[in-house]
């Protein structure tokens, strides 16, 4: 059972993570229009119990998400992949398969704050960045690791601000690499 204040983007998306995980404590930011007052209470619930941000794998699930980092630095983070969360050229977590929701969950992202262990190099040589298959890779990597889509910089990023360990991530590698993808 999942303890912690889920934040989502919207009341679709709220019943959907309902419907995957049960009676959770969810709150919904309507979409973009993150107000101060409901970003405070996000922050002082962070301090209470715990807050875990799942917004929709789009630009402006991005912008909420960063934005809520900001001021949160503590929430942890669920990723869900565009192409699973995508129905009839609509992202957003409403659109997911209850079992989708339920593996991010499995799969939830607190950020580190030492200095990050992965390089710009270990993608190029890893086959992740300025090789033709590089974004397949990093999509199935990426969910795999629980950290989404995103582009080699971005993923980069991620890899190092989630603490994702070189072990973690060149097993993974190996796998995705073999069309062990899931």
């Amino acid at each position: 059972m999942i303890k912690e204040l889920i934040v989502v983007e919207g009341k679709n998306d709220a019943h959907a993570v309902r419907l995957a995980l049960g009676e959770v404590d969810i709150i919904w930011t309507d979409g973009y229009g993150l107000t101060k007052k409901k970003l405070e209470y996000i922050a002082e619930m962070a301090n209470r119990q715990g807050v875990i941000v799942f917004t929709d794998p789009d630009t402006v699930g991005e912008q909420i998400r960063n934005r809520i980092r900001r001021h949160v630095p503590k929430a942890k983070h669920v990723y869900l992949a565009r192409k699973v969360a995508t129905k009839q050229g609509d992202i957003g977590v409403e659109n997911a398969a209850l079992e989708e929701i339920r593996r991010a969950f499995a799969q939830i992202q607190q950020e580190q704050f030492e200095v990050g262990q992965f390089s710009i190099e270990d993608l190029v040589h890893a086959g992740l960045a300025g090789a033709g298959h590089a974004k397949e890779y990093r999509l199935a990597l990426g969910r795999k690791l629980g950290i989404g889509d995103c582009n080699a910089k971005q993923f980069l990023h991620r890899l190092n601000r989630f603490g994702i360990s070189r072990q973690e991530f060149f097993q993974v590698l190996e796998e995705v690499q073999h069309g062990e993808c899931s």
